[in-house]
């Protein structure tokens, strides 16, 4: 059965997650890298520049400058739209699944010891 947690438990989740992170060798994301790089992978695609702005309210500058960080380090790849060459596709890759898959675990085996 599921129990929420209170405030204070999902702030020490949090805390103790971005620490453990901080400590391992993965790559230092941003809140906002994290988010999108969850929405590509958490959610069902295509997903594009532009629709990432519009989710995350914000240009679609600020969006491109994320991915280029994040592609640079494999986490996803991009590709013009065949369909809609004024379009942007963002694409999981093999790293990336794996980053957030070691993630997930943290996040699990984290939240046994709260």
């Amino acid at each position: 059965m599921f129990h929420p947690l209170s405030p204070s438990q999902a702030l020490r989740l949090w805390h103790d997650v971005g620490l453990a992170q901080v400590k391992d060798d993965v790559p230092d994301l941003s809140l906002r890298q994290m988010t999108i790089l969850l929405s590509v992978y958490l959610e069902p695609p295509p997903h594009t520049v532009r629709a990432l702005a519009a989710k995350l309210n914000v240009s679609k500058p600020v969006i491109t400058r994320a991915l280029d960080a994040m592609g640079k380090l494999g986490l996803v790849s991009r590709r013009r739209d065949e369909k809609d060459l004024r379009n942007v596709l963002i694409q999981r890759t093999v790293k990336g699944s794996l980053f957030l898959e070691r993630l997930g675990d943290l996040v699990g085996t984290v939240s046994k010891e709260i």
